[in-house]
């Protein structure tokens, strides 16, 4: 007959447990940002020193770790959106949220993916990435009130955008900030309710949602 835990043994185990769960989180960031999010699971669990079956045991899908570990970085996208929102210069606001997430981009390679991508079962996190979109939603509305935000300018754009920053930081190289800053001076500058030459229609919102969709599931 096995004898029964004591508390200590108890406490012992959820102390290996959060500990594991930390080095998860820790190794899982700096790969994902280093490689991307499509790394192997199998190698982040030996890169954080534990077994394949401890790592699914505290995060059960690709997607639960994702989201575990980008938590922070959609709270930060969801407070620069905010940050933009207390600007009394509306465009100025919009100038800097757009520049602050393509930094974003540049700074994680991971957090590249995720900003074009959805995660159905995630609520809380998906929760933070909708607020995001009614603040800027609000946000260019007042930048179009200003007279400074071209009339046309759509949240679709702000995801083509994004998916087009995430072609120059996927080359990984020491220009990427540099190309990434040069790139979104003209997407910027092509906002500006001067420029009213016509453009080409944007994609529909379910066209945008069936974009991340698909990213999700590569």
């Amino acid at each position: 007959m096995t004898a029964p835990s004591s508390p200590t043994d108890s406490r012992n185990l959820r102390r290996d447990a959060a500990r594991n769960r930390a080095a998860l989180l820790l190794t899982a960031r700096r790969v994902f940002a280093e490689q991307g999010i499509d790394v192997a699971m199998a190698e982040i669990a030996r890169r954080a020193g534990v077994g394949i079956a401890t790592l699914f045991r505290h995060f059960p899908t690709r997607d639960d770790l994702i989201t575990g570990v980008f938590e922070d970085k959609m709270t930060a996208y969801l407070d620069a959106v905010e940050t933009a929102l207390r600007d009394p210069d509306a465009w100025n606001g919009f100038r800097g949220f757009v520049e602050r997430v393509c930094e974003m981009q540049c700074e994680d390679r991971g957090f590249t993916n995720v900003l074009t991508m959805t995660f159905p079962n995630a609520c809380a996190f998906e929760a933070k990435r909708s607020a995001a979109l009614r603040g800027f939603e609000t946000l260019t509305a007042k930048a179009k009130s200003a007279g400074r935000l071209r009339s046309d300018f759509c949240s679709q754009d702000l995801v083509v955008f994004l998916m087009a920053n995430a072609g120059v930081v996927a080359g990984a190289s020491d220009a990427t900030p540099v190309a990434s800053a040069r790139l979104v001076s003209y997407l910027i500058a092509t906002c500006d309710a001067s420029h009213n030459h016509t453009l080409a229609p944007p994609p529909s919102v379910r066209q945008m949602q069936e974009a991340m969709q698909h990213n999700a599931l590569r």
